[in-house]
Parts: C-alpha cells; structure tokens; sequence
C-alpha cells in the first residue's frame, strides 16, 4: 500500500510559530518532485514540540495542500495508548492516507506491551498502520517476533525499520506480509536487499528527486542500478544522521539551501557552529551549493 520515497517532512518555524506558508511550498515541491508521500509530525517535523492543537493543525493543512495527490501518513503515535489513538482518530477524521505509529517512548514498555499497544490502536481507528521501530530514540524497541506478530492483524500493513539490524528486516520480509520501509535512508538499498520497498526518507527533505531515482529502481528490482543513487546518497545522508540529532542538521542543510528557517523549539537547539564546514562541504560535494 505505501512504498517508494516519502519524505519525513520538517515542521517549519517562524517567530515561534508555525509556519504555514513554507510548509505549503516544501510540500508542493515534493509533489512536484514526485515524491510518492508525505510524512508529516514525525521525528523530523518535531512532534513532540507541538502543542496537541498544533500537531492536529497541521495534519489537517497537510492533508488539505497535498489535495490527494500522494498519500498522507500522518505521525500520531505517543508513548499514552489513549493519546495515540486520540490523535490517530483526529488524523482519520480529516483524511489522512495512514497513521505512522512510534515505538512508546521512555516508559520502555515489555513485548507486550507494545504488542497490546499497537494492537489497541489498529482495533479502535480503522486506518492502515505504519509501525515505527526506532530503539535508539525510544528507549527500547521491538523485537522480530512481535513485529510478525502484529503484522497479522489486518490494518497494521508496514513497518519503519530504524534498528539498523538487517537481521531484524530479513526476519520480518521472511515470516510476515509487512512491507518494510527503512527508516534510515543510509540503509535503504541494504534494506531492499533483504525485501524492503523504501524509505521515509529525511534526506528527501533536500533531494526528492534522487531519493525518488533509487526507490524507482528498487520497485522494478534493479537492485545494481540503484546502487549509484545509493553511493551518491550515502555521505549525504551519513553527514545529515552523524553531525547532530536529526532534525537538526537537516533544518541547517535547509537553511543554507534557501529552503526554510533553520528555528527549532527547545530542547532542540540549532547546529553547533563547528558542525557547519562540516555540513556545508557535504552539500557542495554533492552539487547543491558552490
């Protein structure tokens, strides 16, 4: 149901708010880029710094720019069971395509706990479900066997794969249906390798079209032709994940691009000063400034 390149779009900020009128342009020109999705209110667009008035808000100008063009899978988990299905049933009722759904966060639930978790969310709102395993961030995750587990109940369709283990993906691709979509975009081709079929990608953010170039080939199975997006990609994407936590250095790639301010909301913070050769060498090998 959902595959190919669809980006973690970032939540922009003016002045503290919200702003709008550049999330409108960033999402049309991911359309007009043919990005085959939208992620809004992930990880990448700040979530957990948006006010719940202002995470349902901007799901729905999502959903309303975007205009059906290209599925929305809104990010409406939390580390609250009730929360996560308060905001999945605001997501459904203003049109969302999917529900991107985090692993709960700090409480470190057991096995099943997640399990009874993601379950309690696909049985109350009827709306196919992207799970999101990314430990590192969470505090804890989700093994192999739960994720096949889960994968048997009817609208959990796919997962976000962020572990970094391809053992972890090669499980699922070969004892359950999901399909598996990386959630690191230095991982999509040896995702794909083992069954995956794209990426929520961040790096898409900056470069829709090349993202889009790689995905394209590994949905018609040219896993070797992909391999040249992917070796032009990977230090891109490495400098985007190592120089700081995310989104912070995508929002400072953005900001040297001409794209969108660089503002965060605290505890975030923006790129440390020394990072910024770093970055800015990046996106000049890459061919996106001089």
């Amino acid at each position: 149901m959902f595959n190919g390149s669809m980006v973690a779009i970032v939540t922009p900020f003016s002045d503290g708010r919200v702003d709008y009128d550049t999330l409108e342009e960033l999402i049309d020109f991911q359309i007009d880029s043919g990005t085959d999705g939208i992620v809004p209110v992930g990880t990448t667009g700040e979530s957990p710094t948006l006010t719940p008035q202002e995470h349902k808000e901007v799901i729905a100008f999502v959903v309303k720019t975007v205009g059906g063009k290209v599925p929305v899978i809104a990010g409406t988990g939390a580390n609250s069971t009730a929360e996560a299905i308060e905001l999945t049933a605001h997501a459904r009722k203003v049109g969302v395509d999917g529900t991107l759904q985090v692993t709960p966060y700090y409480n470190k639930p057991t096995q099943e706990g997640f399990f009874q978790h993601f379950k309690a969310v696909a049985e109350e709102v009827d709306l196919p479900v992207v799970l999101y395993n990314i430990p590192g961030r969470c505090g804890a995750g989700m093994t192999a066997e739960t994720i096949i587990r889960l994968g048997e109940i009817e609208n959990i369709v796919a997962v976000k794969e962020a572990s970094g283990s391809l053992d972890i993906a090669s499980e699922i691709a070969c004892y359950s249906d999901l399909t598996i979509l990386s959630g690191d975009d230095s991982l999509t081709l040896p995702i794909a390798s083992v069954g995956g079929k794209g990426v929520i990608s961040v790096v898409a953010n900056i470069v829709p079209t090349d993202v889009k170039a790689m995905t394209d080939l590994i949905l018609e199975g040219d896993l070797v032709s992909a391999r040249k997006w992917h070796k032009k990609l990977y230090t891109l994407a490495k400098s985007l994940l190592s120089l700081s936590t995310n989104p912070i250095p995508i929002k400072a790639a953005m900001a040297m691009l001409g794209m969108a301010s660089e503002e965060m909301r605290l505890p975030m913070t923006p790129l440390d000063d020394d990072k910024r050769p770093l970055l800015r060498k990046a996106l000049i090998e890459y061919g996106l400034i001089k």
